[in-house]
């Protein structure tokens, strides 16, 4: 997950960094910082951050040709 991910899921989920600090249990200023652009978050950090996206119904993209992305998960089978 990159920095622009980040930030499209929370607008996709209409979540403040506030939001995800709570779901994720991840710091505000350690997401702040890593949506800036200020510092590199560590994989467990980001592993967090994913799985509390992932629970609200949010698929990453990576980077395969077309660019990296984010979407909600397909739920028509839910």
């Amino acid at each position: 997950m990159n920095a622009e991910q980040c930030k499209a899921a929370r607008a996709l989920l209409g979540w403040s960094q506030g939001d995800l600090a709570a779901r994720s249990k991840v710091v505000k200023q350690t997401l702040a910082d890593f949506e800036r652009g200020a510092r590199q978050s560590y994989e467990r950090t980001l592993a967090d951050v994913i799985k509390a996206f992932e629970a609200a119904g949010i698929e990453l993209i990576h980077e395969n040709g077309g660019g990296f992305g984010v979407r909600f998960r397909d739920r028509r089978g839910a």
